[in-house]
């Protein structure tokens, strides 16, 4: 009796245990670059990026770990990107760890550690209170009043506010970054809408003289290369299906000294074996120079799980 008391007792253990559900995710994919720049010999590249997010979740705690790994090259890089937990006590909702705040059309995402997040809801307005080890503290309040969506980041030097809505059809999303530090404020609107089929966007980023627009969204990746300290970037772009595939096409120009303007071209499909192929060719035209205009053609195969 007392050995199946015990069998008993561990089995009930066994099965507490196994409440806990765990999953992973993930992403790869790898890239063929061709490069051809003015009065330089041209280039090829085949580019890998592989992730993986581990998540595991009992009541209402999770603890997230996401896996980064990419090869450039002929170099490899793997490392731990997100680690956080998170849970609620009461209303409170409760997010520490690291984790990327990531992209918008005027600012490059960042990983903070040691970060810690807590948030709740009352009557449709959340407040928000972030701080980390290696950073400022910043209090957000985020609602919607009429169909408008609206926030406003209060932080040590830089306050965000944005409003996004959509009326007869068009949505129209603002942000701006104002800054305590002079002419270092930004903002950016873009507006979406479609017709006939066509999904059609338009968008604008702009900064003062002492800072760079530097985000990797729409307008394209200013992360690694700023469009420069006081260049706008602008664009208009169309979008439709068409036999099966995503047509797009988007005129992107950077408002400089030397005005840059980007034609790219997109063609994504996909495939019955699971994954996306997408072809994307871009020309860039750099005014007045004769040694910095591109033709990048860049063939994509990726796959999520």
């Amino acid at each position: 009796m007392k050995k199946q008391l015990l069998i008993a007792a561990v089995a009930a253990t066994m099965g507490t245990a196994a409440i806990a559900d765990i999953s992973i995710t993930g992403a790869a994919k790898v890239n063929y670059v061709y490069t051809q720049t003015d009065n330089t010999a041209s280039t090829n590249a085949i580019n890998h990026d592989m992730d993986l997010a581990i998540a595991g979740q009992s009541g209402d705690t999770s603890v997230v770990i996401k896996i980064g790994g990419i090869q450039a090259s002929g170099t490899d890089d793997m490392a731990t990107e997100d680690v956080y937990l998170a849970t609620k006590i009461g209303d409170v909702s409760i997010k520490t760890g690291s984790w990327d705040n990531g992209n918008n059309l005027i600012r490059s995402s960042s990983r903070g550690t040691g970060k810690v997040s807590l948030s709740t809801t009352f009557n449709g307005v959340t407040a928000t209170f972030d701080d980390s080890e290696n950073g400022n503290a910043t209090f957000k309040v985020a609602g919607s009043v009429s169909g408008v969506d609206a926030y406003y980041k209060k932080g040590t030097i830089t306050d965000d506010f944005g409003l996004k809505t959509t009326v007869g059809g068009v949505t129209v999303d603002y942000n701006s970054m104002g800054s305590d530090t002079a002419n270092s404020d930004r903002d950016s609107i873009r507006v979406d809408a479609e017709v006939s089929g066509i999904a059609l966007t338009y968008a604008a980023a702009n900064a003062d003289s002492a800072v760079a627009i530097s985000g990797d969204d729409w307008l394209g990746n200013f992360e690694g290369t700023s469009a420069g300290n006081g260049n706008d970037v602008s664009g208009f772009g169309a979008k439709m299906a068409l036999a099966g595939n995503t047509i797009q096409v988007k005129s992107i120009t950077v408002d400089a000294t030397n005005d840059t303007d980007y034609t790219k071209f997109y063609v994504t499909r996909p495939l019955a074996n699971g994954t996306t192929f997408e072809a994307i060719y871009t020309d860039k035209d750099v005014a007045g120079s004769t040694s910095s205009d591109t033709e990048t053609l860049d063939l994509e195969l990726a796959v999520k799980f």
